[in-house]
């Protein structure tokens, strides 16, 4: 029996995940990335419900326990400086598995798990895709062709993939009236484990420090209607967007040289009617993005890819996609409604609803508010353990 072969694009959370799963089943994944090495500019993320089941299943939460940044208290001040409310983060996901890193470190430790077993080529892309039933043709960037089994494609909330296959980006993206901007600076806080936040009407400033000597920023702001920012106008539109901001949060701004990275995009949801056509899949961010604002984006990705291979193992490629779709697709429609009904908490547009998310964040007994924020999570895990069906491979 040949070995099968799997084109996997796109070199995140979700491309390595399946990497690892397919290898398991005997598979060779090759695994193209469009950027010259495995992305170093990523935040803080939090791994709880399924993605963090997927990570006990893959032997994984030692190695990211050790890279782990726990978040002691998260304080918010008013544009003034005031303080508005604080929260001890452990208070309110109370005894749920959880573990907060950066997107870098489970990067890594994800291609650290992958090894020598897949194939990762950088400065790579694919091109063109023809499918017929036997199996996948690709033209690649660098001028050769693949021929595969299986094509994923997890290649982000922009994905070149799907543009290829599925139709524009504005079939499937739903802009959710937010906007982010994300950089890091020299570390001159010293927070520590404490998160600083500013918030007012419409505007949210967060700091927190990322690893040792290195400060990262967080700017979301409301918009009502999200036009596209150029790349070139994107630090002038970040500060039109602060005007008037608290003096720390604008000198931060000032510390953003030209040449720094700088992440900035609208809080996009993706929504389609399906995930697979052939033997193409989405996976992860370019199927069903959720935004930060869900805080399940990285393990949903990990999830998706276990499920997947637990569907290949039992039928054939085609079969396997459509399965893989059923058992996920509830638990991706329950976060993405939820992250629609919390996004006016995340960022209260009105001076009055600012106000009101303020009274219940400082006066709401802790208990209640514990109840709230590990409620959805808590749900996460049962589906995972009864609809999900999580397991070894």
């Amino acid at each position: 029996m040949s070995t099968k072969t799997a084109l996997i694009i796109g070199a995140g959370i979700g491309g390595l995940s399946a990497a690892w799963w397919l290898t398991r089943l005997g598979w060779r994944p090759i695994v193209l990335e469009r950027a010259a090495n495995l992305r170093t500019n990523g935040y803080m993320l939090g791994l709880s419900g399924p993605g963090y089941d997927v990570a006990q299943t893959m032997g994984l939460v030692p190695a990211l326990r050790r890279h782990e940044r726990p978040i002691d208290e998260n304080v918010y001040l008013g544009r003034d400086g005031r303080l508005l409310w604080r929260a001890r983060y452990r208070d309110l996901i109370g005894d749920v598995d959880w573990i907060t890193l950066s997107r870098t470190a489970l990067v890594q430790v994800l291609r650290d798990a992958v090894g020598e077993s897949a194939d990762i080529r950088f400065d790579t892309t694919v091109l063109e895709i023809h499918q017929d039933d036997d199996g996948i043709d690709a033209k690649l960037s660098d001028g050769r062709h693949c021929r595969a089994d299986l094509l994923i494609g997890a290649d982000g909330v922009h994905s070149s993939v799907r543009r290829l296959l599925f139709g524009p980006d504005e079939a499937f993206i739903q802009p959710l009236g937010y906007r982010c901007a994300a950089f890091q600076v020299a570390d001159n806080l010293g927070l520590g484990y404490d998160f600083l936040s500013y918030a007012e009407p419409g505007r949210l400033t967060e700091f927190y420090t990322l690893s040792e000597g290195s400060l990262a920023t967080l700017y979301a702001w409301k918009v009502d209607e999200p036009a596209p920012v150029s790349p070139e106008r994107t630090r002038q539109a970040l500060r039109e967007a602060y005007a008037g901001a608290h003096p720390r949060v604008l000198r931060y701004l000032d510390l953003l040289s030209a040449e720094a990275p700088l992440f900035f995009d609208d809080l996009n949801m993706i929504d389609m009617p399906k995930w697979s056509t052939g033997r193409t899949v989405l996976l992860g961010d370019a199927a069903h993005c959720l935004t930060l604002i869900s805080g399940q984006g990285a393990g949903m990705a990990m999830t998706s890819a276990c499920i997947l291979a637990q569907e290949l193992k039992q039928a054939d490629v085609v079969t396997a996609l459509w399965r893989h779709e059923a058992r996920l697709r509830p638990s991706i429609e329950r976060l993405q409604a939820r992250s629609r009904k919390i996004a006016p908490l995340f960022i209260p547009a009105t001076r009055r609803a600012f106000k009101i998310r303020n009274m219940v964040m400082r006066y709401l007994p802790p208990r209640l508010l514990a109840w709230y924020f590990t409620h959805a999570i808590r749900s996460e895990v049962h589906a995972a353990s009864k609809g999900l069906g999580i397991g070894d491979i």
